[in-house]
């Protein structure tokens, strides 16, 4: 394989893992990071959907015991309630996701969309932080089904390229009274059936293009996905005990607004 080709792959592997747990949209990143790289990928979604599989497994790896104590207490009220928590909050991207995705895709996966979209989602971020009151619930099973399904539209927003699954929820979550560790969590916990769903729907619309034969390249991306997924999981939960989530909202904007002037001035396709 050759030694750029292999650090690149390398590089999306953690750019996605560590992206994906951040407020700051995976997505997004890949899309500006493979097209300013110009690199090619093999055939078919095969590489896409093996990466996220990787940060998948980093959240449900990080949740295990959690994951194991919700599957063999399932008697338990408060477990229960939880279960159906995330599973009523996964429903609007489950329904966006069925009828919407393929036609967003093909219209807004751009890298201008997702420098506009990471500008306004990190003054979003900015303006929620200012206008929020006291957090009300310091637990994820203090929420409520009507909080649950509010954080879970809010989630549903992240089809936008550039918008962030867990940017959107903290959005919703914020202006809901949630503690920022409890919409973390929770955020997680509703990253493994999304994810897990968007991925399972992405091998259905793709599976006759799918190609497994580039091996090393796909060994790669998905252990740098899993490894970097479990860093950034460990350290925004530190993180967020000490700070909000200003930062990722200049962060955002700062970065939007360089892919702004870089493709705007056609520097690209120079």
């Amino acid at each position: 394989m050759d030694p750029l080709y292999l650090l690149q792959t390398l590089f999306l592997g953690i750019l996605e893992g560590l992206t994906e747990f951040l407020p700051i949209s995976s997505t997004g990143h890949l899309i500006l990071a493979i097209d300013l790289m110009g690199w090619q990928g093999p055939p078919g979604k095969v590489f896409e959907v093996v990466i996220q599989l990787g940060a998948i497994l980093a959240v449900c790896w990080y949740y295990r015991r959690r994951l194991w104590d919700l599957l063999i207490h399932l008697g338990d009220r408060d477990r229960q309630r939880f279960i159906l928590q995330v599973s009523l909050a996964f429903v609007p991207s489950a329904i966006v996701g069925a009828t919407a995705h393929s036609a967003i895709k093909a219209a807004l996966f751009s890298p201008m969309v997702v420098a506009v979209s990471l500008m306004v989602g990190g003054g979003v971020i900015l303006l929620v932080e200012r206008l929020k009151g006291t957090p009300i619930v310091h637990r994820p099973e203090e929420m409520t089904y009507r909080q649950a399904l509010l954080v879970g539209c809010c989630q549903a927003l992240a089809v936008i390229p550039g918008t962030s699954r867990l940017g959107a929820t903290v959005v919703g979550g914020l202006l809901l009274g949630l503690d920022r560790k409890v919409i973390a969590e929770f955020s997680f916990f509703l990253a493994i059936p999304t994810m897990l769903g968007a991925t399972v729907f992405d091998l259905y619309k793709n599976f006759d293009t799918l190609d497994f034969s580039a091996v090393e390249t796909i060994a790669i991306g998905f252990i740098s996905a899993f490894v970097a997924g479990l860093f950034a999981v460990r350290w925004l939960l530190g993180f967020i005990q000490r700070h909000d989530f200003t930062p990722f909202a200049w962060y955002r904007i700062v970065l939007g607004a360089l892919m702004l002037v870089w493709f705007g001035s056609g520097a690209a396709a120079g």
